[in-house]
């Protein structure tokens, strides 16, 4: 892992010369786990700013609480850890200008990522340099995975598998939806148990999978990021889970969902269900190098079409260390696909506010086509209970 983070980093650096950036400022959890092979747990939100910032010409330096600096000094490569504190001299706000010039020619940041008080900070401090965006630079290098990256990806899968074999076994009339909930944290958490150690740089990473368990049943299906709550479930119901926020190791992070039907499903049910399979399955089909985004998501909804629905939802997006990355499987996207992407690509319709159809997986693209990174079957799933 800290290999892979210090050649990123080298690759960057010697994209901020090429555009001439003498400096770039990140403070993403996904951009500092990328390039310096860390991530903590409690940050910005509670007003304590970690920020990486890498020089074009040296070496870069990590500003952090100084809380969590022993911690963060054991997993990262950077070698210049420098730990502000909450009162007195030695703030964050001092701790980043030490770590910029005197006297920029431009701040490079991540524009749609910086938090406000940085930001404000640094308008401040630096009110008349102007501030470039670093994001898209940044975003274009992680869009092709490496071969490490991607086996990490497979072991994330196999995890997301666990989990949602653990949510079809809690599936029952009469069972909650949060015990499926509570099946899923715990078969995920042990499986992902099973791919580590406590040596090394892995003794710093949980298995704990967590967030709320994205769940609908019944009439509420439709409404796509509902959580899991105590509603039991009925004969007949549809219920469908999402692992988007919950399908994750060592911070990549997959698309993973599947719609299940307790007991029986009754005929519309079905047939929405088996409209976005087979959109999924076209627009899967469809991916390839040399193709453009855009056509992924075309395919897919030449099939809602001639099912005689229509979807305002996207066909996919890119994953990785963030849970949104470039590009997007969508009209208008103009990217065109090459070996080592990877993406979540969905099926996904809504019909009459209550009906729904719902399936997703995450695939790697190859020199020939894609590779699931997931895997549950993909049909019409009809429990026992």
């Amino acid at each position: 892992m800290l290999d892979e983070a210090i050649a990123r980093t080298r690759t960057l650096q010697a994209r901020l010369q090429k555009i001439g950036a003498s400096h770039a400022i990140f403070t993403s959890e996904s951009a500092i786990a990328y390039l310096a092979g860390f991530w903590g747990y409690l940050g910005i939100e509670f007003g304590r700013p970690t920020m990486l910032i890498v020089p074009a010409d040296a070496e870069p330096v990590v500003i952090t609480p100084l809380m969590e600096s022993d911690m963060v000094a054991e997993m990262t490569w950077v070698s210049d850890v420098r730990g502000w504190e909450d009162a007195g001299q030695n703030s964050w706000a001092r701790a980043l200008s030490g770590a910029l010039p005197e006297t920029p020619d431009a701040l490079w940041i991540e524009r749609s990522e910086i938090p406000a008080i940085i930001r404000n900070c640094l308008e401040d401090r630096y009110a008349d340099v102007p501030l470039k965006d670093i994001g898209p630079v940044l975003g274009q290098q992680r869009m092709i995975k490496s071969p490490f990256e991607i086996s990490v990806m497979r072991q994330a899968g196999q995890i997301a598998g666990a989990m949602m074999a653990a949510a079809h076994g809690s599936l029952q009339a009469g069972a909650r939806e949060y015990e499926s909930a509570l099946a899923v944290i715990d078969a995920g958490t042990r499986a992902a148990a099973g791919f580590l150690t406590d040596t090394g740089w892995e003794r710093f990473v949980s298995p704990m999978i967590h967030n709320l368990q994205i769940l609908q049943s019944g009439t509420d299906t439709a409404m796509v990021h509902r959580r899991a709550s105590v509603k039991p479930y009925g004969r007949f119901d549809p219920v469908y889970f999402c692992f988007c926020n919950m399908a994750q190791f060592k911070q990549y992070k997959l698309g993973f969902d599947r719609m299940f039907h307790i007991g029986e499903v009754r005929d519309k049910d079905a047939l929405v269900q088996q409209a976005a399979i087979d959109a999924q399955q076209a627009a899967i089909a469809a991916i390839r190098p040399g193709v453009e985004a855009q056509d992924i998501a075309a395919a897919a909804n030449e099939v809602y079409a001639a099912r005689g629905f229509e979807t305002g939802y996207r066909t996919g997006r890119s994953i990785g260390v963030a849970f949104l990355e470039a590009p997007e499987l969508k009209a208008g996207d103009r990217t065109v696909l090459q070996p080592g992407m990877t993406f979540a690509v969905d099926g996904g319709i809504s019909v009459d506010g209550m009906t729904a159809g719902r399936i997703g997986d995450s695939i790697v693209v190859t020199e020939n086509g894609c590779d699931y990174l997931t895997d549950y079957p993909r049909q019409l799933l009809v429990t026992d209970g």
